[in-house]
């Protein structure tokens, strides 16, 4: 089922619950207001190789065009599907993701179902992610985060294709981004509810990044300057579950590269 997340969205939620994917992938479908039979669709991460959810997706409109926010498995697994299903053609950051059309860029401004998207590149949690900016979707706009920021809970730095300097940087981006907004954005993030304050997440998140990285600091005082990446995940993600035990060691990872400087 299709629910409604701003004035010109709305999201199916894929059955792909996990500890990483939270309760499952939000594929989205962009489409201006006043939708009709004879609309046109944009849809964001199609999700997994679902036979009723892409069926679901498909339906909600003339889909004109898939975009990718990142290359994950829970967001991509059916996007060729997704194209057979409705010869809308898939476009990312990657151009290996992309089918019959080219790459996504930086800056870019697409123009398709009637709707206004700006493509922001907001690298981190991994090199290709990206972000899309709906300005006319609502009095201060939505952005479309994928796995960028969540709706609840924190992002993964999948290092070393993500990388924490780059993760910082998209956060300010964010907070430039939401400093230029007539109101507050909304967050519409690939897992988890939407959010109603741009600033305040991407603030939220710069701070918990360097309380973070205060702990590994901590934990580098007490272990050595090169103490390896499972000592370090002991100390500072001690209560962590075994099920994202691999995720906190990436993590670690990001965040001693990061301090460390490695190339």
């Amino acid at each position: 089922m299709l629910v409604t997340s701003s004035a010109l969205t709305r999201f199916r939620l894929a059955p792909n619950p996990g500890p990483m994917s939270l309760d499952g992938t939000n594929s989205y479908v962009i489409a201006a207001r006043g939708r009709s039979p004879q609309s046109t669709a944009v849809v964001v991460d199609p999700g997994p190789l679902e036979a009723t959810h892409l069926g679901e997706l498909a339906a909600a409109g003339n889909v004109e065009l898939v975009l990718l926010t990142h290359h994950h498995h829970d967001h991509t697994e059916g996007a060729a599907e997704f194209h057979r299903l409705t010869g809308a053609p898939v476009r990312a950051l990657d151009p290996a993701l992309c089918i019959a059309a080219p790459a996504v860029a930086d800056g870019e401004v697409i123009e398709a179902a009637g709707v206004r998207i700006e493509v922001l590149a907001t690298p981190g949690h991994t090199a290709d992610s990206i972000s899309l900016h709906l300005p006319d979707d609502g009095d201060g706009g939505s952005v479309l985060t994928g796995d960028t920021i969540l709706g609840r809970g924190t992002t993964v730095i999948v290092y070393p294709d993500g990388r924490l300097g780059d993760y910082l940087a998209s956060m300010r981006r964010f907070e430039e981004l939401a400093r230029a907004a007539a109101g507050p954005v909304t967050v519409l993030p690939a897992h988890g509810p939407v959010l109603p304050d741009l600033a305040a997440v991407a603030k939220a998140y710069i701070a918990h990044r360097e309380e973070r990285l205060d702990q590994i600091r901590d934990a580098l005082a007490r272990l050595g300057p090169d103490a390896p990446v499972g000592a370090v995940t002991d100390l500072v993600y001690a209560d962590v579950d075994a099920s994202v035990r691999g995720a906190a060691e990436a993590s670690v990872s990001a965040q001693l590269d990061y301090l460390r400087g490695w190339a």
